[in-house]
């Protein structure tokens, strides 16, 4: 078989895409690949000390292969973390890109002069950080201190927003508090990509406002729907801030709450960084399998429907 040889110009084109890639694939494999690569070699050691009771000074690095993944499977603590964050995904997911998905269709369909201005008010709780968020909640959830408590307490009403059955669910809220406005202009950009003559071309046939939401926009805006979809499931895993904000302020809150959390106390309370190494390792691949199914579902979901 005869290689044809790139002309001096395809030659140079080649060159410079090249160049313009290196800086891309040295920063993922120095901020991406090399961090799992160092993870995974770290979860398969343990350290061992010497001297009496373990109490020595000398301390050693021993392989001990999958060792560290069998004893975060089986503590009961890291486990029941993961419970809690995909039963935490399974309701606060669907009810935050339902709220975005809502949004996102009242203001791109509006045509007040406001609209700008309530886009930007939803997206600015985004701008907050995590934990500077999870402090502004906490204030309005502690009891003595919170308005909504003491108009509960007026109500006749005893509301504890940091019990054992409900913080979960505050955490819920500070997590789509957040997040909405982001995912509503994830999905405004895509409505905005829509052309209008399909929208004019539905009016003509009789279509109202609500059959062109759902034979139309809905449709055409899922690939960003399947895209904030993802990210959020990751995110969910990825919990973190908000229970360690607020893990003073509740006894519900204990050191693995979340498997993030989990593998934190790990590291940097227990001292067991080949543990946590191995927790972080199974959390990122509980995150691939989860993304990866949701994709592979949605692709399926859509074949079928065409």
């Amino acid at each position: 078989m005869r290689v044809r040889r790139l002309t001096r110009g395809e030659a140079r084109n080649a060159r410079a895409a090249t160049g313009f890639l290196l800086p891309f694939l040295a920063l993922f494999l120095l901020c991406f690949i090399a961090p799992i690569c160092y993870a995974v070699y770290e979860s398969l050691f343990r350290v061992e000390r010497s001297g009496p009771l373990g109490l020595g000074s000398g301390a050693t690095e021993v392989f001990t292969g999958l060792d560290n993944y069998r004893r975060a499977l089986k503590d009961d603590g890291f486990t029941a973390g993961f419970g809690r964050v995909l039963l935490f995904g399974a309701v606060q997911i669907p009810v935050m890109i339902a709220l975005a998905t809502g949004l996102a269709l009242l203001l791109e369909a509006a045509s007040a002069r406001w609209v700008g201005f309530f886009r930007t008010a939803f997206f600015l709780p985004y701008g907050v950080p995590g934990v500077i968020a999870s402090i502004l909640w906490g204030f309005l959830y502690v009891p003595g201190i919170s308005p909504f408590v003491e108009m509960a307490g007026s109500a006749g009403w005893e509301v504890d927003f940091l019990s054992d059955g409900t913080v979960l669910w505050s955490i819920a809220n500070i997590v789509t508090w957040q997040f909405t406005g982001y995912n509503m202009l994830v999905l405004i950009a895509q409505l905005k990509a829509v052309p209008v003559e399909l929208y004019e071309a539905a009016r003509v046939d009789g279509a109202d406002a609500w059959q062109v939401v759902r034979h139309i926009k809905l449709p055409l805006i899922r690939p960003a729907l399947v895209l904030t979809t993802v990210f959020s499931i990751i995110g969910t895993l990825q919990l973190f801030s908000e229970p360690l904000v607020l893990r003073p302020l509740s006894n519900a809150i204990d050191s693995g709450y979340t498997p993030n959390l989990h593998a934190y106390n790990e590291a940097f309370t227990g001292n067991n960084q080949h543990a946590a190494a191995a927790e972080a390792v199974l959390l990122a691949l509980v995150a691939c399998v989860l993304s990866f199914g949701f994709l592979r579902l949605v692709g399926r979901g859509g074949r079928d429907g065409r």
